[in-house]
């Protein structure tokens, strides 16, 4: 039965994330009625159920917002017809995307005018992918894979290069290669965010040492999901749960050493349970492994911190 855990650091909620919960938590405090959100506002069940219950209803269609209501888009982005479409209906719409995210965005729209042809390095359906495809649809391919890369057709047009924020560096690295190779004079941006990377470099460190890496965060939770995908590649045992009833004991078996970590949108008391059980089971000794301190902080929208000085 284990003795020790690693508990990574950084881990949980990072600046976007924290943006987009505090955005959502003040419409709700001030709304008279029910407040709209385009999509999950991040990707996590506890998160988004906890919001339901305070009166935010989650939705999939513009058309399902009601004349003069407000409508929140999500940390992951929109894209921009979906935008123009809640605007024309007069809603009252706030962006919580995710100011990392928003950039990409920019390099996209910007690379269009520029009549680039456009790779986005992504999973295809992912909400973030969705979004910044948008800027651009005619003009933007999502490639996956190196296999994905071969099946593009030939351009006599520049290439420029984004890639989802939530990915994994080494998830990458073979696509991007790929396109390097094909495209030499792809003009190519490392658009994986600092919070993504910091996580992934944690989990690398926890690996070292860990019989076990637990990892908690929700299926669709694109960066959580590739944490798991680290400690395997690092040959640890890694499990995906979404709180401490996911874990099943027997996990613990012939284990000393556990390894906890958190996506990017999972709050620290998620892992409270777990590091209780943990001690409950024999655990004595708790240590932390830091690469790195965060200091990130993004603002609010202008209309919401106007609102807050009133």
């Amino acid at each position: 039965m284990p003795h020790t855990l690693l508990l990574a650091e950084p881990r949980g909620f990072c600046a976007g994330v924290v943006r987009a919960i505090d955005i959502l938590d003040q419409l709700l405090e001030e709304a008279d009625g029910e407040v709209y959100v385009f999509h999950e506002i991040v990707h996590n069940r506890y998160v988004v159920e906890g919001f339901q219950a305070r009166g935010a209803v989650f939705i999939d269609q513009i058309s399902e917002v009601p004349d003069g209501s407000c409508l929140v888009f999500s940390a992951h982005g929109v894209d921009p017809a979906i935008v123009d479409r809640a605007v024309s209906r007069g809603l009252r719409v706030i962006d919580a995307t995710c100011p990392l995210v928003t950039k990409v965005h920019l390099e996209a729209k910007k690379a269009a005018r520029e009549d680039f042809d456009i790779l986005l390095v992504g999973h295809d359906g992912h909400d973030e992918v969705q979004g910044t495809k948008g800027e651009a649809p005619e003009r933007t391919s999502v490639v996956d894979s190196e296999d994905d890369v071969a099946k593009l057709e030939a351009t006599d047009k520049p290439i420029f290069v984004v890639t989802q924020t939530t990915l994994s560096v080494e998830d990458t690295r073979g696509t991007i290669d790929a396109i390097r190779n094909r495209f030499p004079d792809a003009e190519i941006r490392n658009d994986i965010c600092y919070a993504t990377t910091n996580r992934q470099l944690a989990v690398q460190e926890l690996a070292e040492d860990a019989d076990l890496v637990i990892v908690v965060g929700s299926e669709n939770s694109s960066n959580s999901v590739r944490l798991v995908e680290v400690a395997r590649t690092m040959g640890v045992r890694a499990y995906l749960v979404d709180g401490l009833e996911d874990i099943d004991a027997s996990w613990y078996e012939d284990v000393e050493v556990v390894g906890l970590t958190a996506g990017a949108s999972v709050p620290d008391e998620l892992l409270d349970p777990i590091i209780e059980d943990l001690k409950k089971r024999g655990v004595v000794k708790i240590r932390p492994v830091v690469v790195a301190e965060e200091t990130v902080e993004f603002k609010l929208p202008a209309e919401l911190l106007i609102a807050d000085e009133v």
